[in-house]
Order: structure tokens, then C-alpha cells, then sequence
């Protein structure tokens, strides 16, 4: 075959630095769009993005050329740093160090959108840390959860 194609879709979670609640409202929609432009400039599709003062949900179409650890780091350092020049008093700003990567199939990226789409309310039920470990139970991921959070 001369060409190469893919349709791969994750469901990207990662938080502020120690779950700090240091994304502001007033801000946070200016953060996904900058977010959505780095996609877009490494030709990749931000399907969704969401979430709340302490983390962030993207729903992220990847293209066959990167890995999803690239594409986080590539989205974590470019995203602190726009918002270390663009948001006064926020120098002190940082992402954690992990991330959740959870694979969704294409008859299943309505649902995500809907679920990244209803963050605000959902975690007026749930934290962010009950959040997360139940997508590493409902994924079958072994972990130990001393070693979740930084």
C-alpha cells in the first residue's frame, strides 16, 4: 500500500501541578483555543476540550506520525508556557508531570465529547482524583496509587 493512514482517538487527562485549582474561569476558554491552535499546527485535531480549575479533558484526533507521549509533552510545555506570557501572575503555573491516555472509538467520540462537555457539573459530585482512578479501573490499568499523584 503507498499510503498510510490512521484514525486513532484518545481521551487525554492531566492535572495542575499537585491538583493546585490554578486554572481560572476567566481564562480557561483562551487555554483551549491556544491548545486547539498547537493541535492544529502539528496536524492533529482537538475534538473536545474541557474541564475544570484543577485538570483538563481533551478528546484529541491523533495522526500517524505521533506517539501519544509526544503529543502530551508537545501540548503541556507549549500550553504553561502560553499561559506563563499571557496570564498576569500565573509564572508559578505548571502541569503534572503524568497524564491519562484512554483510547475511544470512533462510534464512541459523541459520548466523550458530551462527558468532557459536563466537567463543571460532574465534579460538583466528584473529585478530580475519584475521577481518574476510576478511568484507570474502568480501562483495567494496574497501578498503585502512591505513585499516581505528585
Amino acid at each position: 500500500m503507498p499510503q498510510s493512514f490512521a484514525a486513532m482517538y484518545a481521551h487525554i487527562i492531566f492535572s495542575t501541578k499537585n491538583r493546585e485549582p490554578s486554572i481560572d474561569a476567566s481564562w480557561q476558554p483562551r487555554l483551549y483555543e491556544y491548545i486547539g491552535g498547537i493541535a492544529k499546527n502539528n496536524n492533529l485535531v482537538l475534538l473536545s476540550a474541557g474541564g475544570v480549575a484543577d485538570h483538563v479533558h481533551l478528546l484529541i484526533s491523533i495522526g500517524r506520525e505521533w506517539s501519544v507521549a509526544d503529543l502530551v509533552r508537545l501540548l503541556k510545555s507549549n500550553s504553561s508556557k502560553w499561559v506563563h506570557e499571557e496570564i498576569p501572575g500565573n509564572q508559578s503555573f505548571a502541569w503534572q508531570a503524568g497524564y491519562g491516555a484512554f483510547s475511544v472509538s470512533q462510534s464512541q467520540v459523541p459520548s466523550v465529547k458530551k462527558y468532557i462537555a459536563g466537567q463543571e457539573q460532574h465534579h460538583l459530585l466528584k473529585t478530580f482524583k475519584e475521577e481518574f482512578l476510576e478511568f484507570l479501573k474502568k480501562h483495567d490499568l494496574p497501578y498503585d496509587e502512591r505513585y499516581v499523584w505528585d
